[in-house]
């Protein structure tokens, strides 16, 4: 099964930016450009919260609409690597950070890509927290 592990989380200034990394491992049946990746996050007491999707080849991406305009997902399929970059950072952005991949047969639907459920693999999390 694919592994995922984030990386590139701390503390940052409001205002400050940072940018998240996340790597998949162990794809011996598949290939990382087959899977739809994203980013969710989860604040204490909180759900976890869909933040960016992006498509195959990283030719369509969507937001959430509070981070739209200051995140950015990527990915480097041949490195088997997806990004965000966070700029513009708010306390609200305080959270636990988490990649994940969808199933390879996935459609790229908006509807439907902001439920966890609709992912088979997740990273362990990585910690952003924001300081006022």
């Amino acid at each position: 099964q694919v592994q995922l592990v984030e990386s590139g989380g701390g503390l940052v200034q409001a205002g400050g930016s940072l940018s998240l990394s996340c790597a998949a491992s162990r794809l011996t049946f598949t290939t990382f450009s087959s899977h739809i990746m994203a980013w969710f996050r989860q604040a204490p007491g909180k759900e976890r919260e869909f933040v960016a999707v992006i498509s195959w080849l990283g030719g369509s991406t969507y937001y959430t609409g509070s981070v739209k305009g200051r995140f950015t997902i990527s990915r480097d399929n041949t490195k088997n690597t997806v990004d965000l970059q966070m700029n513009s950072l708010t306390a609200d952005d305080t959270a636990v950070y988490y990649c994940a991949a969808a199933h390879q047969s996935h459609e790229f639907d908006t509807d439907t890509l902001l439920r966890p459920s609709e992912y088979i693999t997740w990273g362990q999390g990585t910690q952003v927290t924001v300081s006022s």
